[in-house]
C-alpha cells in the first residue's frame, strides 16, 4: 500500500545484505588462521512448520557465508534429558562455535532450563542467564540478534546515540530487555515501557527513538510520536483476512501509515528488522569463533 509519508524508510533488508556480505568476506581470514570454518549448530525439536522454515533459512545463510552448518532435529516427543544431552554434546564439539535452540519448544519441555544448558560462549542467541548478566554488566558476550540488529540500524541512521531519549515498548527477554541494555550501553537515556504502562502515549511522545516490541498489531499510533523521531518496529502480526483474501496483511506493532507521516525514519514490516536477525546470528557466530580460537574480534562487527 502506497503511503504519502514524510518518513524515510529504513531498509533493513539492504543493510542486512551488506552485513552478510562483510561477514562472508571475513570468513576466509578465520579459515586461514585456524584451518576450519566457523560452525553454527541449530537444534529443532518437533515439526512446527514456521520453525522448520526459519531453521532452513538459517542453514542456507550460514553456508552462503562460508560457514559450516550443523542441523539437528529431534522429534516432538523428545524428552528434556534428550534435548539437554544433545546440547551438551554440541557444547563439547570443537567444530561448533555457535548453538541456537529454535524456540518455541513443545509444551512439555522447559525452555529456560534447556537454554541454560548452552555454553554461554556458544550462545549466539544471547539468551542464557550468563549472556544476560554479561550484557547487564557491560562485559563482552553474546547479544540477542534482533535487538542488536535494531541497534545497528539506529547507529547507521543516527551515528552517536549519546543523550538521545529512547523508549522501548515491550519487556520480553528476547527483545525488550536486551534492547534497553544495548541502548544504555550506547549512552542513550532509556525508558522501559509495556502494555500496562500508565499514559503510554505521553511517554512515547517524548522520545527521539521509539522501539516497538510489544506484540500488538498497530498499537503505536501517529499521535504518539514526536515529530522527527526514529521508529524501529520489531513487531510482526498477521491481521485477519479481508475482502476474500486467503491471508491477512502482515503488520507491525506500529500503525505505519500514521507514524510514517510524523517520524523522520521508520522500519517497514516486512523488510525492516526481520532480515537483520539472521545477519546478526551470523555475526555472532563469527565473533564467537574468533573468541573461542583466541583471536581478536573481527573488525567492523
Amino acid at each position: 500500500m502506497a503511503v504519502d509519508a514524510a518518513a524515510q524508510v529504513i531498509d533493513g533488508k539492504a543493510f542486512a545484505a551488506g552485513l552478510r556480505g562483510r561477514i562472508a568476506d571475513a570468513v576466509p581470514a578465520f579459515v586461514a588462521a585456524t584451518g576450519r570454518a566457523p560452525g553454527l549448530a541449530v537444534v529443532l525439536v518437533g515439526d512446527d512448520p514456521a520453525s522448520a522454515v526459519y531453521v532452513g533459512s538459517k542453514g542456507k545463510a550460514t553456508v552462503a557465508a562460508g560457514m559450516a552448518s550443523f542441523e539437528h532435529r529431534l522429534p516432538a516427543t523428545a524428552t528434556q534429558d534428550e534435548v539437554e544431552a544433545l546440547l551438551a554434546r554440541l557444547n563439547a564439539d570443537d567444530a561448533v562455535d555457535g548453538i541456537l535452540l529454535q524456540l518455541p519448544l513443545p509444551g512439555h519441555l522447559d525452555e529456560q532450563v534447556a537454554v541454560a544448558t548452552i555454553d554461554p560462549d556458544k550462545d549466539v542467541d544471547g539468551l542464557t542467564p550468563v549472556s544476560a548478566g554479561r550484557l547487564a554488566l557491560g562485559i563482552a558476550g553474546m547479544v540477542p540478534c534482533t535487538p542488536y540488529g535494531c541497534l545497528l540500524l539506529l547507529q547507521d541512521r543516527l551515528g552517536d546515540l549519546s543523550g538521545k531519549d529512547a523508549i522501548v515498548v515491550g519487556r520480553s527477554i528476547l527483545v525488550g530487555k536486551p534492547m534497553g541494555q544495548l541502548l544504555l550501553g550506547a549512552n542513550a537515556t532509556v525508558t522501559m515501557a509495556h502494555s500496562r504502562t500508565k499514559d503510554l502515549p505521553a511517554l512515547v511522545r517524548r522520545a527521539d527513538i521509539v522501539v516497538a516490541a510489544v506484540g500488538r498489531a498497530e498499537m503505536v499510533k501517529g499521535d504518539w510520536i514526536k515529530p522527527g523521531a526514529i521508529v524501529i518496529d520489531v513487531g510482526i502480526n498477521r491481521l485477519p483476512p479481508a475482502d476474500g483474501a486467503a491471508k491477512g496483511r502482515l503488520v507491525g506493532d506500529v500503525d505505519y501509515a500514521e507514524v510514517a507521516a510524523v517520524a523522520d525514519a521508520i522500519t517497514p514490516v516486512p523488510g525492516g528488522v526481520g532480515p537483520m536477525t539472521i545477519a546478526c546470528l551470523l555475526r555472532n557466530t563469527l565473533v564467537a569463533a574468533h573468541r573461542r580460537a583466541g583471536l581478536a574480534d573481527p573488525e567492523g562487527f
